[in-house]
């Protein structure tokens, strides 16, 4: 009974996904037909970074917020999540239970305080705010994923570095950092992802169709004029850089 379930669901999953890839190759003839056998066209996928979609600039915009998201993101995350790991402070664990608290708050509850910040800042409608509400949103999971790894690590192998002369920044580049890697190469492909299809920020602080990401971009394809090919097209288009860095 428990492998006809799961059975069920992968089959119900996987029927989802192949509709929206086989979608993605059909001709605007074959769209709505129940045809499992079609002559497939690159078509669609030529006609989505043309005038009037435009697709590789929303994919410049996705790939560079992304990317600057877990740039910055990384590097702190590690320095704090060893703070965490190595040394005890007067309200450490209040602070890191502040930190993780921090993901129960739902995203709805503080867009709007995010909006009227960035428009005080005049950065408002700009990739720099979607970066730092990413930040915002990507550092707590990252201390938390990479200080799990930072406690795994055997405190007398930097006791014995720091013995031989290193000093502490010399420990964490050279001897914490390359043994927690694991860790931190995870923590950056998840971070990665959820900058990747974040889309109630950008959905609220862009107006700007040139700074449209791919998940903001895909959402106002959405209309009856735009055919069904088109959109599939432009979905999968969202989901193969995820797939290629998983």
């Amino acid at each position: 009974l428990q492998f006809l379930i799961i059975l069920v669901a992968a089959i119900v999953i996987l029927v989802a996904i192949y509709w929206i890839v086989s979608g993605a190759f059909k001709q605007q003839v074959d769209i709505f037909q129940l045809k499992l056998l079609f002559t497939p066209t690159f078509e669609n996928f030529k006609i989505i970074f043309q005038d009037p979609y435009h697709l590789h600039e929303k994919l410049l915009n996705s790939t560079l917020i992304a990317f600057f998201t877990v740039i910055i993101a990384i590097p702190l995350a590690t320095m704090a999540a060893y703070s965490f790991s190595r040394f005890r402070l007067k309200g450490e664990r209040i602070m890191f239970v502040t930190i993780l608290a921090t993901q129960f708050v739902p995203a709805v509850v503080i867009v709007l305080p995010f909006f009227i910040l960035f428009r005080d800042l005049g950065i408002l409608d700009t990739r720099l705010a979607l970066v730092l509400v990413n930040l915002s949103l990507i550092m707590p999971f990252a201390i938390w994923m990479i200080k799990g790894f930072m406690d795994s690590i055997p405190i007398e192998t930097e006791e014995a570095a720091m013995v031989d002369g290193s000093s502490r920044i010399q420990v964490i580049i050279n001897v914490v950092v390359p043994m927690a890697l694991p860790g931190v190469i995870t923590a950056a492909i998840f971070c990665f992802i959820l900058a990747w299809n974040e889309f109630l920020f950008a959905f609220m602080f862009l107006d700007d169709v040139d700074l449209f990401t791919l998940s903001r971009g895909i959402v106002s394809l959405d209309s009856s004029e735009v055919p069904r090919q088109h959109l599939m097209a432009g979905s999968v288009v969202v989901t193969i850089p995820v797939l290629l860095i998983f």
